[in-house]
C-alpha cells in the first residue's frame, strides 16, 4: 500500500467523519422523528438539539398522544435538553427541526437563548417569521432550508392524508 493510496483513505475517512456531523445528517435524523409522529397520527414535526456534533435531545410532535398543546416537538427537545445539560440555556446547542417553529416555541427557544436554530420546511401560516421582529433571542441564528423538500413532502403528506380520512367519513 503506497503513500499516495493512505492519503486517499484518510481524505476519505475524514470527509465520512465530517458528513456525520453535517447539517444534512441532523435534520436527517430530525426527519426521523417526524416520521415517528406520522406513524402516530401526529403532525410529523420533528426536532433534535445538538450540543459538541452529538445529539443530545430528540423529539416529535405528541400533542394528540399527551393531550397536552404545548407537546411540541420542539419544546420536548428543549427540555430534554436542558434536563441533559443540568442548565436552562442553551447557548452552545443548535436546535434541527424539520418545520418553522410557531410562537409560543420560539419563546421558548428565545429563553432557552439557544445559540443556532437550523429549520427544514418554512411555515407560512405559522411560522414565527410571520412575526416582526422574529421573536428569537437577539444572538440565535437562524438557517433555512436543510432538506427542506423532504421536511415539506412529508407534512403536506401527512395532511393530504388527514383530509382524504375526513372525507371517508
Amino acid at each position: 500500500m503506497g503513500a499516495n493510496s493512505r492519503a486517499n483513505d484518510a481524505e476519505c475517512q475524514a470527509k465520512i467523519m465530517l458528513s456525520i456531523h453535517s447539517d444534512d445528517h441532523f435534520m436527517g435524523q430530525a426527519l426521523l422523528q417526524a416520521e415517528l409522529a406520522f406513524e402516530e397520527k401526529e403532525i410529523p414535526i420533528g426536532a433534535v438539539i445538538v450540543c459538541e456534533n452529538r445529539i443530545i435531545a430528540k423529539a416529535y410532535n405528541q400533542v394528540e398522544k399527551l393531550q397536552d398543546v404545548t407537546a411540541h416537538a420542539e419544546i420536548l427537545a428543549i427540555t430534554a435538553a436542558q434536563n441533559y445539560l443540568g442548565s436552562k440555556y442553551l447557548n452552545d446547542c443548535t436546535l434541527f427541526v424539520t418545520l418553522e417553529p410557531c410562537n409560543m416555541c420560539a419563546g421558548a427557544l428565545f429563553w432557552s437563548q439557544i445559540g443556532h436554530v437550523v429549520i427544514g420546511a418554512r411555515d407560512e401560516k405559522r411560522g414565527f417569521t410571520r412575526v416582526s421582529p422574529p421573536p428569537l433571542h437577539p444572538k440565535t441564528l437562524i438557517a433555512f432550508g436543510v432538506l427542506g423538500n423532504k421536511c415539506e413532502i412529508l407534512i403536506k403528506e401527512f395532511f393530504k392524508n388527514m383530509r382524504s380520512q375526513q372525507k371517508d367519513l
